[in-house]
Formats: structure tokens, sequence, C-alpha cells
């Protein structure tokens, strides 16, 4: 499986990753465990950092800040953050990650988006008004500089 994606509901998505080991490892750094937790209460496995030029890097579809939830299959919960790196170091050429990721909240109605439209409020929605008061500001400034 190379990278499906299902729904993880409550704003999260799920999927899994397919990379395989270059000679300097993963390319990438973990953080957490039971013994180690990076979030409060959450004794999960976290990517910490992407390095470059490594498998993660080059397939670009790990990001840091993403939960992995197993790796070949293996659930990562409750382990001692050395346990998890010891899964990942022998986790053999070809490794599966199934990760957890939080969805980026999106501006206006939720729907299909592959129009090439960006998300959000046009520039222009910003500029005409800001234009507008600040002409406004220099035309109050002149007519109260005239009275003087």
């Amino acid at each position: 499986m190379n990278g499906s994606v299902a729904g993880g509901g409550g704003g999260f998505s799920e999927e899994v990753i397919s990379l395989t080991r270059r000679p300097s490892g993963l390319g990438f750094n973990i953080v957490g465990g039971t013994d180690q937790q990076y979030i409060s209460n959450d004794s999960s496995i976290y990517v910490s950092r992407i390095k470059k030029d490594g498998a993660a890097y080059l397939d670009g579809r790990l990001q840091e800040g993403d939960k992995i939830l197993a790796i070949n299959g293996r659930d990562l919960k409750d382990l001692r953050h050395k346990d998890a790196v010891e899964l990942f170091r022998n986790a053999g050429y070809d490794v599966s990650l199934k990760i957890q990721r939080r969805l980026q909240p999106q501006n206006g109605p939720v729907g299909h988006r592959d129009d090439g439209e960006s998300g959000g409020l046009p520039l222009a929605a910003f500029l005409v008004p800001g234009l507008a008061l600040a002409a406004a500001a220099v035309w109050i400034l002149l007519r109260y500089r005239q009275r003087i």
C-alpha cells in the first residue's frame, strides 16, 4: 500500500506511507513514548524532524508533527522511547508507516478545491478597503492642514 488515505474523523486523517531505507536510515527523528511524553498525557510517537535528503524527505509525504501509529503493522502504543527506536532500527529495508495527521482548518465551505483557486479571501478584499481608508486619511490630513 503506497499511500491510502482513510478518514480518521475528528479532524484527523490517517495514511499508510511506504519508505525504502537508505544507507543513512529512514531520514527522520522521533519523539515520545511512555517515558518521554512529547504531549502531556499522550505517550504516542511523533515525527520531530525530517532529515534533508533522507528517505522520508525524498518521498515527501511524512511531515514533522505526524503521529506514527504503527510500523510494519506493529502498533506503537504504550512503548518506551528506546523500544520505539529499536523497532525503527530493526524494521528492515522496506518500511510501512501508518501515520495520523491533524487536518488543517479550512476557510469557507468545505468542498472540492481542485479548480486552482486558493482558499480564503482574495487579496483585493483587503487591499481595496485599506487603500480607501488610506486615501480618506490623506484627504482629511490635507483639509486639516489648509485650515491651520
